[in-house]
């Protein structure tokens, strides 16, 4: 069984965790998120936390419960905390900036590239930062790397676009004869 469900995941103040059926609900400061939960789980709210646990003891059941207990305390984490993700952007010519519910984006291309925001998420774009910020880490961590996708970094001059701490591995390029 996982070292995760063993232990009740704590409910901080201002945060509600709810069970209806198969669907864990959790509401904060910062919005609210709903999810349904694996037929062989059971998830109950204690005095000491949310309690995660098998229904009946089989492989499947002992691989599903530390996921969905990663899944219930990522919910708490993010309605109360949120998840964020930068990308930075390295080239002459390269930039990016919010326009409404669109990012349009330089990279090189004949023409800009416009992106639809997604709802819930809040996207700031500095000089050579842009910052994803949302409740939900599936939908932070998705659209960052669409972003991403769009003009990877290459790695003879590392031009592209990456995340914030990632490192580029670099190719030395053409000797001279």
């Amino acid at each position: 069984m996982s070292r995760l469900a063993k232990r009740p995941i704590a409910i901080p103040a201002k945060t509600e965790v709810t069970i209806s059926g198969s669907m864990v609900a959790v509401k904060g400061p910062k919005g609210s998120m709903t999810r349904p939960i694996h037929r062989l789980i059971g998830v109950e709210v204690t005095p000491e936390g949310v309690q995660v646990s098998t229904k009946v003891t089989n492989l499947e059941s002992q691989a599903a419960v530390g996921t969905v207990a990663a899944h219930i305390k990522n919910m708490i984490t993010g309605v109360n905390q949120g998840f964020s993700k930068k990308l930075l952007v390295e080239g002459v010519g390269y930039k990016w900036e919010v326009k409404g519910k669109q990012l349009q984006l330089a990279l090189g291309f004949s023409h800009p590239v416009l992106v639809d925001i997604p709802e819930g998420l809040t996207v700031t774009a500095d000089k050579g930062t842009l910052t994803i910020v949302g409740i939900d880490p599936e939908v932070v961590g998705q659209f960052a790397a669409n972003i991403r996708a769009l003009k990877k970094p290459e790695p003879y001059k590392g031009k592209g676009i990456r995340y914030e701490g990632e490192v580029i591995r670099r190719k030395q390029g053409k000797k001279a004869a």
